[in-house]
This record gives structure tokens, sequence and C-alpha cells, in this order.
């Protein structure tokens, strides 16, 4: 007997991956460009400008050496981890052992894919984010574990409840994500919260893994904190750190872990079956980043504060009375009355030109919201908004 070849080489875990929105958007830029639309890049977080040119230069010369293109090892070189502590202790007041509570990783979105297979079984569960990133959820998929909904809403500051989640969710969860300030919400916490998030984790016996890929993003004077920075947290809690926003450092793929020694050594058991670490050059580059960094703090955030101020003025000037977001480079946005967040992204993109992801890719509780990203000059962002105002005020909803 035959067996039928249609959907024999399509794993099941593929279709619980979760939204492939950004797929499709990417379908919607290319038939807006089609009919001759100029198109807005302000769906997907990806830097508009390179790193400063002494980390271009750094990059370089790393390249043109003999010894860079050897396997670079899971872990990172003892110098790019060395660096991590120095740089940690400087930003956070924090204390790292380089040998145990550092891991590089080729971005953070590398460990949030991957540490659920490290540090769970099929049939665990997680608390994740809704709304959150897509990768908590295809990590999670991947590795069989249940994903259990963490409302976050704006009534508390996007900031989670955790007394609302039964016990007979907790008996079953082994770890849970937080993300601040949170893509794609904008939101931020301060170290009351994570006071709070860690005697939870240390009450209900549960790893927490927070997402700190922003913490170089924030407006208004405001510095992110670690979870570290909370006495104890190592016991209990991993962080992630991106260089690829701070830094400009994107196509690099270039990040750290830090924390729980016990979680970071799973995950590199792991790694060291599955990869073989990041490219030496780019990990030169990110020690060149972060020593410049503790030399001569210039946050990024100063540039995306100035887009923020910009575009929030231009949206509002033409009628769309948007949030002030308070972090990162993403704009959370309510569509207006009348539409399904899906229907309102197309139909803005279609229209116009400019390109958004809607809310409900983000999860459930992202309904009735689209992101838009702070990736284009401050003249884009202004004409952008002028597009944005002259569809709202003459467009009819669809759902």
């Amino acid at each position: 007997m035959v067996r039928p070849m249609s959907g024999a080489f399509r794993s099941s875990r593929i279709d619980r991956l979760g939204s492939a929105i950004f797929a499709e958007v990417a379908g919607w830029k290319k038939a807006a460009r089609d009919k001759g639309l100029p198109v807005v890049n302000l769906d997907i977080g990806s830097p508009d400008l390179p790193p400063v040119e002494p980390l271009r230069r750094a990059l370089s010369e790393a390249s043109l050496r003999a010894d860079v293109y050897r396997y670079p090892g899971t872990e990172g070189t003892e110098a790019f981890r060395a660096k991590v502590a120095e740089w940690f202790a400087c930003r956070f007041g924090v204390e790292l052992d380089p040998q145990a509570e550092i891991l590089s990783l080729m971005g953070t979105q590398d460990g949030l894919a991957h540490l659920p297979l490290a540090i769970s079984d099929p049939g665990d569960a997680a608390l994740l984010p809704d709304p959150g990133y897509p990768v908590y959820g295809a990590g999670l998929a991947v590795a069989g574990v249940e994903a259990i909904p963490l409302p976050l809403l704006a009534e508390n500051g996007y900031l989670p409840d955790f007394e609302s989640i039964p016990q007979s969710a907790w008996d079953k969860i082994k770890f849970m994500i937080l993300n601040y300030p949170s893509n794609p919400l904008s939101a931020t916490a301060d170290l009351a919260f994570f006071e709070k998030a860690v005697h939870t984790a240390r009450k209900r016996g549960v790893l927490l893994v927070h997402d700190n890929a922003y913490s170089e993003m924030a407006f208004d004077g405001f510095r992110p904190p670690s979870v570290l920075e909370i006495p104890g947290a190592k016991d209990v809690a991993v962080e992630l750190h991106s260089l690829s926003k701070s830094y400009h450092l994107a196509g690099t793929r270039l990040g750290f872990a830090v924390g729980n020694r016990e979680a970071l050594a799973s995950l590199r058991a792991l790694k060291n079956n599955i990869d073989f670490g990041v490219f030496l050059g780019a990990q030169e580059t990110g020690i060149a980043a972060l020593e410049a960094d503790i030399r001569s703090p210039r946050p990024i955030g100063k540039l995306y504060e100035r887009r923020r101020n910009v575009f929030v003025s231009a949206l509002r000037a033409s009628g769309w009375d948007v949030e002030t977001p308070k972090a990162t480079m993403f704009l959370w946005a309510a569509v207006p009355e009348g539409w399904s967040s899906r229907a309102f992204s197309q139909a803005l993109l279609s229209s116009t030109g400019v390109a958004s992801i809607p809310g409900n890719a983000f999860g459930a509780r992202g309904e009735g919201y689209v992101r838009l990203a702070l990736v284009e000059a401050e003249d884009v962002l202004s004409d952008a908004a002028k597009r944005i105002g002259a569809f709202i005020r003459s467009a009819e909803p669809t759902k």
C-alpha cells in the first residue's frame, strides 16, 4: 500500500507554532508595492540604522583575523562573558559569575525558543504574557508544553495579577515568562513589581524567565531594572538580554542569558547538542559595544524617544488619540471603533502603504490594537501619521 504523500513531510508542531501574521503582512506589503504604493515599514522591529562606526570597524577588523573562524563554543568566550559581567555590575549593580551565571545566545529569541526544551517536559505548563511576543508560545509548542495565558490588562498598567491564576494551574506550571519593557505593549515595571514576581516564583516553585531585551530603550528618564537586582532572585530567575536593539546589532545575532545556574546549565547542555555558539567576530563586536557603554553610556532610547514624540504628536494632530509609549521601539494603539485588529491593519496597508502588525498576533487580549514600530526617520513617521489620519477619516470600518 502506497502512503499518501500529502502532509507527509509536515509536523503537527508547525501548526501549533501560532500566528503566521508576519509572513502574511509581508504578502500584504508586496501587494501594496505591486499597485504602486510607497510602503512604510512600521511592522517589524528591525532597526533601520546601522551600528555606530566604531562597532562596524570592530566587526570588520575581527572578521579579518584568521583565528575567528573556528567553532566558537556554545557558552561564549571567556572574554565576552567577563565583559557581560562587568557591564551588568555597572548597569544594574549585580555581580555575576562568568563561568556559571552567563551564557551567550544568538539573540534572545534563541534562548526563549530553546529554554522550554531544556527545563521542562511534555505535559508541563508555563505562564505566558497575553499579549506577548509570539516566540514565547512557539517555544512551548515545540517542547510540548501547555501555555496558560497571564492576562495583561490596560487598567492594571499591563502588569499581571499573579493571584488570579488558580491553584490547579500553578500545580502544573514549570516556569513563567515576563517581559518589561514589553513587546508589544511598551509597558514598564519597577523593582517593587519584580520583588512581587520573585516572591511569587519562590512561593510557587517555578522559574521566572524575564525577557529584558529592551532594557536600554526607555524614555523620560526611566531606567528599566533587572529582576536580578532583587535579593535572592538568582535562586529562581533567569534574564535574557539582546544587543540587537540596544546597539543596532540585529544581524549579528548576539545576546546573553544570566541568572540561575541550574537553568543555564540545562540550556547550555541542550545547545551543546544543536549549535556551536555565536560567531567569534560577533562576540568581539559585542565586547566593544559593552565596553563603550561602560565608559560613556549613550542609551539608544534617546533616538526612539525623539521618534516617539514626533510620531505620537503627528498621529494626534491627524485625529488618532494614541497612548504615549513609555519604552521600546513600539507603539501599541487601540484601533478606531468598529474595526478588528486584522481588518484595520490590512486596510491601512492596502490604502496607505503603512504597515503594522494586528494586535491579536500577540494573543487573544491583543484584539482591538495594532503595533507600530518606530523604525523609520522622523520625517517618514510624520508622513505616515498624515496617511493614517486621512485613512481614519475616510475609511468605513470592516470586520
